[in-house]
């Protein structure tokens, strides 16, 4: 766990909503014609945003390269999803280092 990495992810806004959104995929995605157990398609994520899909794609790269999302592939579709394990092992490293 790189929690510089999960520091720099977290103090940009989108990045913390996108990360809102996808703890309730039911919630904020639930027009997916695909199970939202896979994750949460890229383009689904860019129109809830709001900004070009560059931008978008660059806050996910930026929450997957610090563990905090996961994708998966499907043909020309990504798909993202909480990486629950990693953000439960910051909060408790936060919780237990401050």
């Amino acid at each position: 766990m790189d929690i510089d990495a999960i520091h720099k992810a977290l103090a940009n806004p989108v990045r913390r909503q996108i990360l809102a959104w996808l703890k309730e995929p039911q919630q904020y995605f639930s027009e997916q014609h695909l199970p939202l157990d896979m994750g949460v398609c890229a383009g689904q994520i860019d129109k809830r945003a709001g900004l070009s899909q560059s931008t978008v794609s660059a806050h996910l790269t930026t929450l997957q390269n610090a563990g905090l999302v996961t994708v998966q592939r499907l043909g020309q579709w990504n798909f993202f999803k909480r990486d629950e394990a990693t953000i439960q092992a910051f909060l408790d490293h936060m919780n237990k280092g401050l």
